[in-house]
C-alpha cells in the first residue's frame, strides 16, 4: 500500500481535482439508448422466422421458407422459429424462448408499451404459440422438431433454398417427453397471461393447450431425447424432465389461480429436486432457478395459499437466492466465476445465454424485493434490491459495449458489433436480391469462408459473446462466439424496456455508474 502523504492539496486545486475526476467518471462510464436495444431485440426475431412471412414483415432480407414442413406426415407444421443459424425447428428451446418473451412483457409490459414495442413483443410470442398450437395435433401428441441437426448441418444455403429432410418427429403416449411437453405447456400458459386482454379468445385457446399439455407430460413421463433420438447431439435433456414440469405447473397456476397447480408445485417440491437443487445456471435447459424465482414470488405476495404452504416456499426461496447470490458473488465458495471485464462466465460455448438469463433473474427479483420491501440474504451479507439492479445492468452494459473489446454483442447496436455472424440466411446474399438457387456445397464454397463481413445483418441476435478472458474472434466459422440463438436475446427483452423508462424518468448522466441513478431507484 502506498504511503499516506504528509501534505494536502490546496483547497482551490482539490476543488478542481475533484471536477475533472467526476468528468472523467462520466465520460467512461457509457450512456445507451436502451429504447434502440429493446427494438432490435424485437426485431431479430423476424429474422428467424420459419413459414409464410407476413405483409408487414420488417426484416426484408428474408422470405418464405419451409413451407412444406409436415407434408410427408399428413400435418401442418408450418411457421415456428429457426432457433439459431441453422434450419432445424428444435421444439424445446422455441418453447423457452416463447416463455421468455412471455415473462419479459408479463413483468414490463407497460415499459414496452411506453417505448413504442408492444405490438412487436405480441408478435413475437405469437409467432411461436401459432405453431405451437398446429404442432399439438391431440391432446397426447407434440410434434417437437422438424428437420435434424446432423443433415442441415452438411449445408450452407438459405432457409428459402432448404434441400435438407424436413423430416418431423412427435412425441405421444408411447414415446414420451414431458420436459418437451412441461415447456411448451409453460410457454402457451405464459402466453394465455399476456394475450387475457389483447385476444381473450386466443388466450382461452392457450391456456387450453397448456393445460392439455401438461397433463399429457405428467401422465406418461420421460425424456424427449429418449424419444427424438435425432435431437441428442444439439438440444439433449440434461437436466431431465422433473424442473419442466415444476415450471409448467406454477405458469398454470399464474395463469389459472387454481390451487391444485399449487399443490403440485409443493407436494413435488422435494422429490422433483424444487428445493433440493442449488443451481448456478437458468437456460432452455435447466429450469430450477426460475421456478425457484417465482416460487419466492408467492412468498412475498403473503396471500392466505400462500401462506399455508410458507414453509415449502421458504425452502424454494432458500434455493433461489442461492442461485441470485452466487451470480452476485456473495456466497462463500460457490460464485459463479467471471471474465476480467466482469461478464458472467458459465462455459466457453454460448456463455450469453448464461448472462441474459441470470440479468433477467436479477432484475425481476430486484424488483420483487423492491415492492415487498425485503433484502437479499447472503452469506456474504444483505444485499439490497438497487445493488441487485445494478448488476444487472453491469451485465447488460457489457453486452452493449462496456466491455474489454469495446464491441456491442447485440447484432447492430452500436457502432461496433460483430459482423461475421455464424448464420446461414445473413452469410449469403439475400433471396429478394438473387432468386437463384444456392446448393449445399455451393453455400460452402462462395460464402462460408469469406473474410468479408455478412451481406445480411442479424439485427439484435445476441451471439455466443467472449472467451474467459473477455476475448472475441468475429469470424463466421468461430460458431461457439459468433453464433446467435433467440433463446439469447429473448431475456433481454423484459430488461432493456425497464432500463428505457428508468433512462427517461432519471437521464442519461444519473443512468451511468454513478451511485445516484441507484440511489433513486
Amino acid at each position: 500500500m502506498e504511503k499516506r502523504r504528509q501534505y494536502e492539496f490546496p483547497r482551490f486545486l482539490h476543488h478542481w481535482y475533484l471536477v475533472i475526476f467526476t468528468l472523467a467518471l462520466l465520460a467512461t462510464a457509457q450512456a445507451f439508448d436502451y429504447g434502440d436495444a429493446l427494438a432490435k431485440s424485437l426485431l431479430y426475431f423476424e429474422s428467424q422466422r420459419s413459414g409464410r412471412l407476413p405483409y408487414n414483415q420488417r426484416v426484408t432480407w428474408r422470405d418464405h421458407s419451409g413451407l412444406t414442413d409436415g407434408l410427408e406426415q399428413g400435418v401442418d407444421l408450418v411457421g415456428g422459429y429457426y432457433d439459431a443459424g441453422d434450419h432445424v425447428k428444435f421444439g424445446l428451446p422455441m418453447a423457452f424462448t416463447v416463455t421468455m418473451l412471455s415473462w419479459g412483457v408479463i413483468e414490463y409490459g407497460e415499459q414496452i408499451a411506453a417505448a413504442g414495442e408492444y405490438e412487436h413483443a405480441l408478435e413475437a410470442i405469437k409467432w411461436g404459440t401459432d405453431y405451437f398450437i398446429k404442432a399439438h395435433t391431440s391432446p397426447n401428441v407434440l410434434w417437437g422438431e422438424v428437420g435434424d441437426g446432423d443433415t442441415d448441418h452438411y449445408c450452407w444455403q438459405r432457409p428459402e433454398d432448404m434441400t435438407t429432410s424436413r423430416q418431423a418427429y412427435k412425441i405421444d403416449e408411447n414415446n414420451t417427453g414431458s420436459d418437451l411437453a412441461g415447456e411448451t405447456a409453460a410457454a402457451m400458459a405464459a402466453a394465455s397471461i399476456v394475450f387475457r386482454k389483447a385476444n381473450p379468445h386466443y388466450s382461452h385457446l392457450l391456456l387450453h393447450h397448456a393445460q392439455q399439455l401438461f397433463e399429457f407430460g405428467d401422465k406418461y413421463r420421460g425424456k424427449y431425447d429418449s424419444s427424438i433420438g435425432v435431437v441428442k447431439n444439439y438440444y439433449t435433456s440434461v437436466s431431465g424432465y422433473k424442473d419442466e414440469l415444476l415450471w409448467a405447473a406454477l405458469w398454470l397456476y399464474k395463469a389459472t389461480d387454481r390451487v391444485d397447480y399449487l399443490k403440485y408445485v409443493i407436494n413435488n417440491a422435494h422429490c422433483f429436486g424444487g428445493i433440493g437443487w442449488a443451481i448456478t445456471e437458468f437456460s432452455w435447459d435447466v429450469k430450477y432457478a426460475g421456478v425457484q424465482i417465482i416460487a419466492s414470488k408467492l412468498l412475498m405476495e403473503g396471500r392466505h395459499e400462500h401462506k399455508e404452504h410458507s414453509h415449502v416456499l421458504e425452502q424454494y426461496r432458500s434455493k433461489a437466492e442461492y442461485y441470485l447470490c452466487a451470480c452476485l458473488n456473495k456466497t462463500i465458495s460457490a460464485n459463479v466465476d467471471r471474465t476480467p471485464g466482469g461478464l458472467l462466465y458459465i462455459r466457453q460455448w454460448n456463455n450469453m445465454q448464461y448472462v441474459s438469463t441470470a440479468a433477467f433473474l436479477l432484475t425481476v427479483y430486484s424488483d420483487y424485493l423492491k415492492h415487498s420491501g425485503q433484502k437479499l440474504s447472503c452469506p456474504a451479507g444483505e444485499v439490497e434490491h438497487q445493488e441487485i439492479l445494478k448488476y444487472a445492468k453491469s451485465q447488460v452494459d457489457y453486452i452493449l459495449g462496456s466491455n474489454p473489446m469495446g464491441m456491442s454483442y447485440l447484432v447492430g447496436y452500436g457502432p461496433k458489433s460483430p459482423r461475421r455472424v455464424h448464420h446461414r440466411g445473413a452469410s449469403i446474399v439475400s433471396y429478394r436480391e438473387n432468386k437463384g438457387f444456392i446448393g449445399c456445397t455451393q453455400g460452402y464454397d462462395n460464402w462460408y469462408g469469406r473474410d468479408e463481413p455478412n451481406p445480411n445483418i442479424v439485427v439484435g441476435a445476441l451471439v455466443g459473446g467472449p472467451d474467459w478472458q473477455d476475448n472475441f474472434r468475429d469470424q463466421r466459422g468461430n460458431y461457439m462466439q459468433t453464433e446467435a440463438c433467440t433463446y439469447n436475446t429473448a431475456p433481454l427483452v423484459g430488461i432493456f424496456a425497464k432500463l428505457h423508462q428508468l433512462q427517461l424518468q432519471l437521464g442519461e448522466h444519473k443512468l451511468s455508474r454513478t451511485p445516484s441513478f441507484f440511489a433513486s431507484y
